[in-house]
């Protein structure tokens, strides 16, 4: 039940149904969910463990704020775990993994060019979780799981344009140099495309952006 409350208090943090800064009401939050308090405390600690949530014993449970240094925060991390990925990841690729990729980055091709900004963001997630998948390192799949619901929500909430041909370059290069089984250029090109990204939505988030 625990488990089941986090993916539903997750997903509506990350998709703004929750909004950056809203209280959360234990009473509440039973009640929508229709769940006992303490599965619903639980999954407001993981929460909180994550960076959704912040709290203050006997005062208040609200969700995070959307801050410019949170994007300065993740995404040089992000970036690093996904290259390392890609750097072990890229010798290991079968015919199906290196297709998956393919696969994957058309959707995401896809979504930009209807300017659907949820599944942009989605697809682009499971093009790089295929090269996660191939490293075989369960320690980098965690720590993403960790960090994946803040990237989720700054993608999906910031004011950042969806990427452009800039990203969708790096996307075939990525594609090209993994295919060619080029461990270190498929990692590099990894990393400057989450980098880019982040320093993106961390401008859209900077205060003179939303004009204070």
């Amino acid at each position: 039940m625990r488990d089941t409350a986090y993916q539903a208090l997750c997903d509506a943090i990350v998709c703004g149904t929750f909004a950056p800064g809203e209280t959360l009401h234990d009473h509440e939050l039973c009640a929508w969910l229709g769940l006992s308090r303490t599965p619903v405390r639980g999954a407001l600690a993981r929460l909180e463990d994550v960076g959704l949530v912040e709290s203050a014993p006997q005062r208040f449970t609200r969700v995070t704020t959307l801050a410019e240094s949170d994007a300065g925060a993740v995404f040089p991390v992000l970036a690093s775990l996904h290259a390392l990925a890609a750097e072990v990841g890229v010798p290991r690729l079968n015919r199906a993994e290196v297709s998956q990729l393919r696969h994957e980055g058309e959707l995401h091709i896809r979504a930009l060019a209807s300017r659907d900004r949820a599944t942009a963001y989605l697809t682009d997630m499971r093009f790089h979780r295929v090269l996660v998948g191939a490293c075989g390192n369960q320690e980098v799949g965690a720590l993403l799981d960790r960090l994946e619901p803040r990237v989720r929500r700054l993608e999906l909430l910031s004011a950042a344009p969806l990427p452009g041909r800039r990203s969708l370059a790096q996307h075939e290069a990525i594609m090209a140099r993994a295919a060619a089984g080029d461990a270190a250029m498929t990692a590099s090109a990894v990393r400057e495309n989450w980098l880019e990204l982040g320093a993106m939505i961390e401008r859209s988030l900077a205060p003179a952006a939303n004009g204070h």
